[in-house]
Formats: C-alpha cells, structure tokens, sequence
C-alpha cells in the first residue's frame, strides 16, 4: 500500500487518515491536506489497484478487504488511536472499521456516504459500468466528471477538466478493477447495524449530489449513535474540492470541539 504523511511529525501529534472514494487516489484530499497538517499529522493512501499502490482488486473481498489495507497502514505505523476521513466509498471503509475496531477511531467524517445503496446510485453505476463496457475506457473517463462536479464549475474549470480527463486515461485502473469496487459499492449493507457504531461522527451530505442521493446521509445521521448532520444544497458529490474552504472550515470544528470528549 502506497501511502503519504503530511503535516505534523512530534510524537504526540493525532492523526487524520483519509480514504478517497471510486477513483481511489490520495491526491482527492490536495483541497484539505494544507489546513488540516496545520493540526494534525496527515495521512493519504492510494487504494489497492489504483495509483502507485496498484495490483488487483480482490474478487470477493469487498468493503471489508479495503478496509483491512488500511488496517495494514495503521499496524505499520503503529497508530493506537486516530481520526479517520472516507468520501463515498472512503466512507464506507470508515464504518466498517469503526464496526471492526471500534477503539481506534476516535472521530469519523463521511462524506456522501450511506449504510446500503440507494436504487438511484445503482442506476448511476450501471450507466458507467454500460460506458466503459460499450464505449471503452475514454468514454466512461470522460463522464466521471458528471457525477462529481456541479456543471457551472466543471465550466470554469475547463482546463483543470481536460488535464483530469488525460491522467485519468494515463493512469486508469482497469475494467476488472472498476467493475470489482462497483461491485463491493453494491454489496456493502451495514444499515442494521449503524445503531452499534458509537463512534462521535460528522454526516456531511449535499442536496444536489447527482450520485448519492442526500436522504441516504439522512439515513446515516438516524441511525448512528452519536451523529452530527451537516446538508448544504450545494457542492454535488465532491462538495470538498467544490467549496473547499467551507468544507474545511466545518471539518476542522468538528474535529476540534470537545464537547462530545
């Protein structure tokens, strides 16, 4: 597992891990890395099967196998206790290690994350998975971008869209890989079981998220124990990179308030 620190380097210093969602990459987390390594030490991984980390998604492993890389990351730095931060899928390898090892994350942010799939999202990785599959690998690249971004900002920022598109083709992490993380997005189901995680836990949702729908943050923010829900209408599925500064500003208070110690 390839995996970068940031930020604080004394001892004492807590930790932030964050986990990036379809795409798998560390470099999602660019918009948050500066103000968060004011704080905290900072850690980024690329998931197995993407970026520098590479190799093969396992067939059936699922959520549960993505989680036990970061549990490889966590045993290898010797971490005891941390914050951990998940986008979408990131989000659910969160919960399912605060299910697995609930004393060692002490704080939990997910990001347009849910418990069991929405139908509509199902809908959306159909439409992707039919993309790559009937048009080939630039074709579904190209409509990445349409299930993150709102469209005025994919507008202005056209040259970032395009230079996105090329290092997507350059560095794409192939048919299998997409279609087993698909497949382990669909299979995820802890919804039964949210009531068990009693982890203090930040719920961030956008109401215009094309992929995920807003009411499965809703269902998160129920049914965890010890959940703060913060909805925005706007921001779409990658509400962080889209109004950075908000988002961190609302990450770093959660992240600081004590009153849930």
């Amino acid at each position: 597992m390839h995996y970068d620190i940031h930020g604080q380097t004394a001892p004492d210093a807590t930790t932030i891990l964050l986990s990036s969602g379809l795409g798998g990459s560390g470099a999602y987390w660019t918009p948050q890395i500066p103000a968060l390594s004011e704080q905290f030490r900072v850690i980024t991984y690329d998931h197995r099967g993407c970026g520098r980390t590479g190799g093969d998604v396992p067939e059936d492993g699922g959520i549960a196998a993505m989680a036990d890389d970061v549990f490889a990351i966590v045993d290898e730095l010797k971490i005891e206790r941390m914050h951990f931060m998940g986008h979408a899928l990131g989000g659910l390898i969160g919960l399912d290690m605060a299910l697995r090892r609930p004393q060692l994350i002490e704080k939990l942010v997910l990001i347009n994350a849910w418990s069991k799939a929405d139908p509509h999202s199902g809908r959306c990785f159909d439409t992707r998975l039919s993309l790559l599959e009937n048009s080939g690998v630039e074709a579904f690249v190209k409509a990445q971008p349409l299930f993150l971004y709102p469209a005025w900002w994919m507008s202005d920022n056209a040259e970032r869209m395009a230079h996105d598109d090329a290092h997507g083709l350059a560095h794409f992490q192939g048919r299998e890989n997409v279609t087993r993380r698909i497949a382990a997005l669909r299979a995820f189901d802890v919804d039964d079981r949210l009531a068990e995680i009693t982890t203090e836990t930040l719920v961030i949702a956008t109401r215009d998220d094309l992929l995920v729908p807003y009411t499965r943050s809703l269902r998160l923010a129920e049914g965890l124990a010890n959940a703060t829900l913060s909805v925005t209408d706007s921001g779409a599925h990658a509400v962080n990179i889209v109004y950075p500064e908000s988002f961190n500003r609302t990450l770093l208070d959660f992240l600081n308030d004590q009153s849930g110690a």
